[in-house]
């Protein structure tokens, strides 16, 4: 059994997880059915009264004209830069160096829809006002998004999302907000879903993370490109014949989770504070913008794990199943409050943090 592997099971044998709303068990369908009359009609290929009734709430709740359901973000914000593009006919986009197009998708917006990216930005910061009004090449969309994730979730300040807003209006550049994590940054914000919706022309939005559904994402604009969005969804095989599993248990999770999201960051500030008491222990941000934030540790990959292991098995609380390597001496882990975090009795939890502060001191001194 590889260490990775390892740390994973030491994790998941814990009484407590710090991370998520629990367990990605087959009971999280069960239970955003359990209420459900089993006589409902689904939907077929996109087309039913119970699709058409939430993606009509999700415009609303978004502030925009038209909504649709796909069955992934991946291909809901390609589509959203493909249509952008053939409107302006420059094929070009532009975002953040980290973004997730850009790392994680295999180049599939240059190998599906030959669009180029322009890298807007340094790694390890976000994108500002003047990396915009400074683009050298012409581009049919800019891309935002909030919070942004590989760097711990960092966040510009509203007046700077503004400032492009308008800036891309003006240029007629197209502003698209990747806001898989939207509804986990409001309280930060202290703005509604529909206030920063308003500064973009397109919207993504995510249902399995902080809001810890099946799967499944929208995309958010106004009527006409809805409406060619469906086209493409439809050419990516994204029409599945029934799609009720997934937006049925977005919906539910929506329902449960989108009011907690103020909790959820308070006490993603109060764990953060409690790992910035550790020996060589250091949080990005050093006071979270959201539920998410990330902890870094002046120890290799490899020692780390087996701090976090004993840790589990010590405590019952599992602080993390992965960790990553920055470089050869220094290591990090995602952190994303949900639901579980709540459950944890508190003096366990410090009790936790202060053992792994004890062996981070015994073990880098």
């Amino acid at each position: 059994m590889s260490e990775k592997n390892s740390l994973q099971d030491a994790y998941k044998q814990t009484k407590f997880q710090v991370n998520g709303h629990g367990p990605r068990y087959i009971q999280v369908l069960k239970e955003a059915f359990d209420a459900l009359d089993g006589q409902l009609e689904s939907e077929m290929y996109g087309k039913g009264e119970l699709i058409e009734a939430f993606q009509q709430n999700m415009a609303r709740i978004l502030g925009k004209e038209a909504t649709v359901f796909f069955p992934s973000g991946t291909m809901a914000q390609q589509i959203a830069m493909r249509i952008w593009c053939d409107r302006k006919g420059v094929k070009k986009v532009a975002y953040h160096p980290l973004c997730h197009l850009e790392i994680h998708e295999e180049n599939g917006l240059k190998e599906l829809h030959q669009i180029e990216s322009v890298l807007l930005a340094e790694k390890d910061r976000v994108i500002e006002f003047e990396d915009v009004a400074s683009l050298s090449e012409d581009v049919s969309c800019v891309l935002l998004e909030l919070p942004q994730r590989e760097i711990g979730g960092q966040l510009p300040e509203y007046e700077t999302l503004v400032k492009i807003s308008d800036y891309c209006k003006e240029k007629g550049i197209k502003l698209h907000l990747d806001g898989a994590r939207l509804f986990e940054i409001l309280p930060y914000y202290e703005k509604t879903a529909d206030e920063v919706c308003s500064l973009f022309d397109s919207v993504y939005i995510s249902f399995y993370k902080g809001i810890g559904g099946i799967a499944g994402a929208i995309l958010a604009g106004d009527q006409d490109f809805i409406e060619e969005s469906k086209v493409w969804k439809r050419r990516h095989g994204g029409d599945l014949i029934s799609l009720y599993p997934y937006y049925l248990s977005a919906d539910y999770y929506f329902e449960q989770r989108s009011g907690k999201m103020g909790q959820y960051y308070d006490q993603a500030r109060e764990l953060a504070s409690y790992y910035n008491e550790c020996y060589g222990v250091s949080t990005l941000p050093e006071v979270p913008v959201s539920n998410m934030f990330h902890v870094h540790f002046a120890a290799p990959k490899e020692q780390m794990e087996q701090l976090l292991i004993e840790t589990c098995q010590e405590t019952g609380i599992g602080l993390s199943g992965h960790i990553r390597e920055v470089t050869g001496t220094t290591s990090y882990f995602e952190v994303s409050i949900g639901d579980g975090y709540g459950i944890i009795p508190s003096e366990d939890l410090k009790a936790a943090i202060r053992l792994l502060d004890a062996k981070m001191k015994k073990s880098i001194r």
